[in-house]
């Protein structure tokens, strides 16, 4: 069975910042069809549960304090990597509008909540290293 590396808050590890989760019901129809490897970037960069909020600014990631955790984001990032080059992982599944997983948008640093396009440092990572990188909104495609 193929496997997808899927942002572990959709699959209900409560691990966001809150240290609550974006829980998805579309995961059991992927567990039909794909072996889903659960894994949070912050949570494996070092960050805690829960965690100060962090938005992208450029190329950094800082948090509502000020604090810069561009480190811990790209410790995640690589890690993610790691795993989908070990396993042959081809595509990954991740939560929106995150600075680590955001697939087309994220929050725009100001912490006004205003989100604009980009990308979260891991979907940036992976999708550099040829993985596709889907939200949970556009798994139709995988279950054709």
């Amino acid at each position: 069975m193929e496997q997808i590396l899927i942002s572990a808050c959709l699959v209900g590890d409560n691990c966001t910042y809150k240290g609550g989760n974006n829980y998805s019901p579309k995961i059991r129809e992927l567990l039909k069809h794909y072996e889903l490897i659960p894994f949070c970037p912050e949570v494996e960069g070092g960050l805690r549960i829960p965690r100060d909020p962090s938005e992208r600014k450029g190329d950094r990631v800082v948090s509502i304090k000020g604090k810069d955790v561009t480190k811990e984001y790209e410790l995640g990032a690589r890690r993610a990597l790691n795993i989908c080059q070990a396993l042959k992982v081809k595509v990954a599944i991740l939560q929106e509008r995150s600075p680590s997983c955001g697939v087309h948008l994220i929050h725009d640093g100001s912490f006004s909540n205003k989100l604009i396009k980009g990308e979260g440092t891991t979907t940036e990572l992976l999708r550099s290293h040829g993985i596709k990188v889907l939200t949970i909104d556009e798994i139709d495609e995988l279950l054709k």
